[in-house]
């Protein structure tokens, strides 16, 4: 089972020093991955609901500092050798399509290969309203996109003509390193699960009990199978809180003391994850969560 960290790029802890310390932490520590997340304007009012609530409330505060995903990876990639770079996730309907390729292709190449494209379709009217892009069919928008970035990291000189975006003959360069960068969809209805069969490599949840995981990965395989896709070339991934203190809800947590956390690995394992995106919890600010990813990476990350 390969394990990512999310960086401190939001809150009271972001900034130049603790990243490149949290960075540095993970990629020595031997994790797979590092990511950030994404959001761009806050606005004032949000009537919106976060699916991965109970009761539908973003878990924190609109004025918080919440640094750039893509620029923060960039930033990363130059002082990192070995983990992998993604966004969790990056929402595709808040940027134009060329550009935000451009910007991936140059992470990509820039860290050697590292880039992960995290991609889903958001759930905030209002932050597609602030941003002054259309919120209606932003699934059918987001897969386009993904059409587009498949033809600009693909072909020597690409055009592309679709119901959204159209694209005269171009030159499109960088490519990415290996050819294409792999793709995570993120989401929990049944378009983003086709959206992985379609387009993806990876499912990956984020804040789910391990039950709707499960039923989610069994339909992908339902999904696959119809659309002649081999099971095997996609992976399920689940984003869940680090949580040596037991603070977070234990329904989301990989939590309690490491035999505990070996065991709910385990589980995961059993129902088809392979990657666990861990986002730290801890006392003591971010000294507390560099010692809990350290204390993680050495008392459960060899024996997982």
């Amino acid at each position: 089972m390969d394990f990512g960290v999310h960086l401190p790029h939001l809150g009271r802890q972001a900034g130049r020093d603790t990243i490149i310390e949290h960075a540095q932490n993970a990629d020595e520590l031997g994790y797979h991955s590092v990511w950030t997340s994404d959001h761009i304007a806050w606005p004032a009012s949000v009537e919106s609901q976060y699916p991965y609530s109970e009761d539908g409330s973003f878990p924190a505060p609109n004025d918080m500092t919440w640094l750039d995903p893509v620029s923060t990876l960039l930033f990363v990639a130059g002082c990192t050798e070995h983990v992998k770079l993604g966004v969790t996730v990056m929402i595709l309907g808040y940027r134009m399509p060329v550009q935000t390729a451009k910007v991936y292709a140059t992470l990509d190449q820039l860290s050697e290969g590292r880039a992960l494209l995290g991609v889903g379709i958001g759930w905030m009217r209002e932050e597609f309203e602030a941003l002054g892009m259309p919120w209606e069919n932003r699934g059918r928008r987001a897969d386009e996109m993904l059409d587009l970035f498949e033809t600009l990291f693909s072909e020597e000189r690409p055009s592309f003509d679709g119901r959204y975006y159209q694209v005269p003959e171009i030159a499109f360069e960088p490519k990415p390193k290996h050819g294409r960068i792999p793709i995570w969809v993120g989401g929990d209805t049944e378009p983003a699960w086709r959206r992985t069969v379609e387009r993806g490599d990876v499912f990956h949840a984020a804040f789910e009990k391990a039950e709707k995981v499960e039923a989610a990965w069994k339909r992908i395989g339902e999904l696959s199978d119809e659309a002649g896709r081999d099971r095997s070339e996609l992976s399920l991934s689940i984003r869940y809180f680090l949580d040596f203190d037991s603070m977070a809800d234990p329904d989301k947590s990989v939590q309690g003391s490491p035999e505990q956390m070996l065991d709910r690995l385990g589980r995961l394992a059993d129902i088809g994850v392979s990657h666990v995106l861990l986002d730290t919890v801890a006392r003591g600010g971010s000294e507390g969560k560099l010692d809990a990813m350290t204390r993680f990476a050495e008392e459960v990350m060899p024996h997982a």
